[in-house]
């Protein structure tokens, strides 16, 4: 039997959207589209892809409204915070459109050697992410748009009460023009990844999570020689000094901890307030 997931309105308990988990041949079907787009979309120029991103950042700025609410039905942000969080994401576009170029000119090394040494960038092929649901956009533009703008693709598993806001950006990727298979949303639960990590056409894997996901994920990749970048939790201190103006610092505090629904990895967690 299928298996369904259920995104539901943490305000209301309603159901926003319901999504059947892709089976074995279907996530076989989105490795090889991404195998396929990697090839063509490396072959592009610097230029070529910039013209996609900067339609991506028009087409996000054109939807604004709905992608926003979508946010906040699905996470619970405040409508106000997903709204910058998608401008948020279209200005990260038009960001790398502009400069990922000359970030990734080769780079010469003076050595003592005779022959050239030198730093040259090149792309990884399918990059796997693993993401959160407390920004829903930004985690995966925040990592996809410099990847993409340096050659890669991407298969994105987000986390399954934001599996609408992982379509939408699938959406808005294709509306963009991107050709098909350069971006692509999975809707799977966390046993798919394990085969995804492993398969050969997979390059690297990027998660952001738990501490207990991170070392799965990472022991997973490294068994398989796989690079791997992580975002693992943390807890946060704010400290209050003696010389501080305690209204600023009470209102500092409570915006750090509460900003986003609460839910910021690098948020204010242990609160001290040193005395003299």
């Amino acid at each position: 039997m299928p298996k369904f997931f259920k995104s539901l309105n943490p305000y209301t308990q309603e159901i926003v959207g319901e999504y059947m988990e892709a089976s074995a041949v279907q996530l076989e079907v989105k490795l090889e589209w991404a195998e396929i787009a990697q090839r063509e979309w490396a072959a592009r120029s610097f230029a070529e892809r910039a013209s996609c991103f900067e339609q991506l950042a028009q087409y996000l700025r054109e939807h604004k409204a709905e992608l926003a609410l979508l946010m906040t039905e699905e996470m619970g942000k405040i409508l106000p915070e997903s709204l910058g969080e998608i401008e948020k994401c279209a200005g990260q576009c038009t960001y790398y459109a502009q400069h990922a170029e000359a970030l990734l000119q080769d780079e010469a090394i003076p050595t003592d050697a005779t022959y050239y040494s030198g730093v040259s960038y090149e792309p990884i092929g399918i990059i796997l992410a693993i993401m959160p649901w407390n920004f829903p956009f930004w985690q995966v533009f925040r990592y996809g748009v410099p990847a993409l703008m340096a050659g890669n693709v991407t298969l994105l598993k987000h986390a399954p009460n934001v599996f609408g806001c992982a379509l939408a950006i699938e959406t808005a990727f294709r509306a963009a023009g991107f050709p098909e298979g350069v971006f692509q949303a999975l809707i799977a639960d966390v046993d798919a990844v394990q085969g995804l990590v492993a398969d050969d056409r997979v390059g690297m894997v990027t998660l952001t999570g738990s501490e207990r996901a991170g070392a799965s994920v990472a022991a997973l990749a490294g068994s398989h020689l796989k690079k791997s970048v992580l975002e693992l939790g943390g807890s946060d201190a704010l400290i209050v000094l003696p010389d501080a103006d305690l209204d600023k610092a009470a209102a500092a505090a409570v915006q750090s901890r509460m900003m986003n629904a609460g839910q910021v990895c690098i948020a204010a967690k242990r609160f001290w307030c040193i005395r003299t």
